[in-house]
């Protein structure tokens, strides 16, 4: 297995697709590695995320008209988009999803969904294996159970699949403060998104706006 080392190894935007995976109620439902409400949160960072770099973003479910719609915060940041509907667990054996993926002409592949441990790790797994550079956002995913989870990731990084939160990926995508076509619109994810991080960025930018109290003469 090849280590993924070295500046050229880090994401970048106009190299990355994302496709979320199955972000559905029925998922959701059984999930237990995560707080429910954080994987909601972080996969719609994630997917704003992309759409302020201009990442071409694939949603897929499975068997929709049972498991049920993916999560409208998800589909909000991308009115009016196909959602692609399967049968196949493994998205990677869906035709339909591989060709709008190299359709992008991008060759870092992220993938988030539910769960980590089926519909994550069958198509990261077999991407990997046809030569495609793959990254697994952890906090936008999530499995069963904690075990299912990490023994999930455990194959996954075996197999030479990079893991990442969705704060990781939206910052290799930035890279540089000095690039500032996008800084404003990654600050208000903070905001909207990153909890604490987002507050302490709310009262640093209160604290710079108010006045020094002058000294009493």
């Amino acid at each position: 297995m090849s280590f993924r080392n070295g500046l050229a190894s880090l994401l970048r935007p106009e190299d990355s697709v994302l496709v979320l995976i199955d972000h559905q109620p029925y998922q959701l439902a059984n999930l237990n590695s995560h707080d429910p409400h954080m994987v909601v949160n972080n996969s719609t960072a994630l997917a704003k995320a992309a759409k302020a770099f201009g990442v071409p973003t694939i949603l897929t479910s499975v068997i929709a008209d049972r498991g049920g719609l993916i999560f409208p915060q998800i589909t909000d940041v991308f009115p009016g988009q196909e959602v692609i509907d399967r049968t196949f667990i493994n998205t990677w054996q869906d035709q339909k999803v591989v060709n709008a993926v190299k359709a992008t002409g991008r060759k870092q592949l992220i993938i988030a969904g539910l769960w980590t441990e089926v519909c994550v790790a069958m198509p990261a797994i077999q991407a990997r294996g046809e030569g495609w550079d793959v990254t697994v956002v952890t906090d936008a995913s999530g499995g069963t159970s904690v075990e299912a989870h990490e023994v999930a990731i455990q194959r996954m990084i075996a197999a030479g699949v990079n893991m990442v939160t969705w704060l990781a990926v939206a910052s290799e995508w930035q890279r540089d403060w000095a690039r500032t076509e996008h800084a404003a619109e990654l600050a208000q994810l903070l905001v909207q998104h990153s909890a604490g991080s987002g507050i302490a960025f709310l009262w640093e930018q209160q604290l710079l706006n108010t006045p020094v109290p002058r000294a009493a003469r």
